[in-house]
């Protein structure tokens, strides 16, 4: 078994003061992907940034406290890579990739945090921008010949049933038609939601995101943003994926899926 985590932590430092890494040690996960660490190298003591037993490697943004993702992983890697090649937005440390050759089988991990476009006309912008540059990136991975989990906050809600108040928010970033249309496409054309295979029609416990407004977690009103892609032969092997939400660590919530791989 494979089993892999993705969390937006919204601070790792933050979220280590909740229990993050007493939680984790319980997980028997293999890979964590984490995303909006919003630390520096020189911010980490080493119980974050080399916690005993996982190899990690992290993807800082170059504005301080702002964005960066990391991958924790049982196994050594055979290499990490920071970015995917466009200034703009590896400058925000917003993707990490860790390539295995993981029992005798080729397999890339990606850590992904895509923009929000939720504070301003310029970020929606910049985010319908990435979108535009990361398609045929995909494109490359889905035809490098690897198997991949692409693991991480897309800050796009699919479908409808991905988020309680779906016609209230038809026009706001997150579930505008541009974006849900980009998702679709992914779909598409070699690309599986995983969550989605398993569970087609769960609504409430999908959820991965509550806003910290007007009692949202206590009430359930949430949004399905975390997820992992991958490509079909892997994603044929997922067994089970679930969100876990026992423990809070920030406005996110754990998307833990087990592969047979």
């Amino acid at each position: 078994m494979l089993r892999v985590i993705t969390l937006n932590l919204n601070g790792i430092r933050s979220a280590a003061t909740k229990g993050f890494l007493e939680w984790l040690a319980t997980q028997n996960a293999d890979v964590v992907c984490l995303q909006e660490i919003k630390a520096q190298a020189a911010d980490l003591p080493d119980a974050l940034r080399q916690p005993p037993g996982w190899h990690t490697s992290f993807h800082y943004a170059e504005k301080k406290g702002y964005s960066g993702v990391a991958i924790f992983s049982r196994h050594a890697p055979k290499t990490f890579i920071q970015g995917f090649g466009i200034a703009e937005f590896d400058a925000e440390g917003r993707y990490l990739q860790a390539d295995f050759d993981y029992a005798g089988k080729p397999l890339s991990i990606i850590s992904l945090y895509l923009p929000s476009g939720s504070s301003s006309d310029e970020r929606q912008t910049a985010k319908f921008r990435f979108l535009e540059l990361f398609a045929p990136h995909m494109r490359t991975l889905r035809e490098s010949g690897r198997e991949v989990i692409i693991c991480g906050d897309w800050n796009i809600a699919h479908q409808a049933i991905d988020l309680k108040n779906w016609k209230s928010n038809q026009k706001n970033s997150g579930f505008l038609p541009e974006e849900r249309a980009w998702m679709g496409l992914r779909l598409e054309n070699g690309w599986t939601d995983v969550y989605r295979r398993l569970y087609p029609d769960t609504t409430d416990a999908c959820y991965t995101w509550w806003s910290n407004r007007g009692q949202a977690w206590a009430k359930n009103v949430g949004w399905r943003l975390d997820y992992q892609l991958a490509t079909p032969g892997i994603a044929a092997t997922a067994s089970q994926a679930a969100v876990y939400k026992e423990q809070r660590f920030s406005d996110h919530a754990p998307l833990i899926i087990d592969y047979a791989f």
